[in-house]
């Protein structure tokens, strides 16, 4: 996927913004303001940093070796930078999902209606 069809899908998903809170070329989004995706828009290889839980970071950087490695933020257990370009679009839109999935699970109630 290129970067303007991912910025689409993630933008799709309820509740969903996007900003540039670290620079000019990262691009954030984040379901009420917590964060479930990095997009950077001038990467050499189109890629994406995305939240996994433990069991699935695993799975995907054995799966796809050199193309799913543990993502940049090293604050942030379970990252994973995914290089779009040697992934299958259904997988990829799966693990974009799952993402948003983990961080609207942890919302308060409130927030999740």
């Amino acid at each position: 996927m290129d970067v303007e069809s991912l910025r689409n899908y993630c933008l799709q998903k309820p509740h969903a913004t996007e900003s540039f809170p670290f620079d000019e070329v990262t691009l954030v989004f984040k379901v009420h303001g917590k964060m479930f995706a990095l997009l950077g828009l001038e990467w050499e290889d189109t890629a994406i940093n995305l939240k996994c839980d433990p069991e699935k970071a695993i799975e995907l950087r054995e799966t796809y070796p050199g193309d799913v490695i543990p993502g940049y933020h090293s604050n942030k257990k379970h990252w994973n930078t995914v290089y779009t370009q040697r992934v299958p679009q259904k997988e990829l839109k799966a693990w974009i999902d799952h993402s948003y999935d983990l961080v609207f699970a942890k919302l308060p109630k409130r927030l999740r209606r």
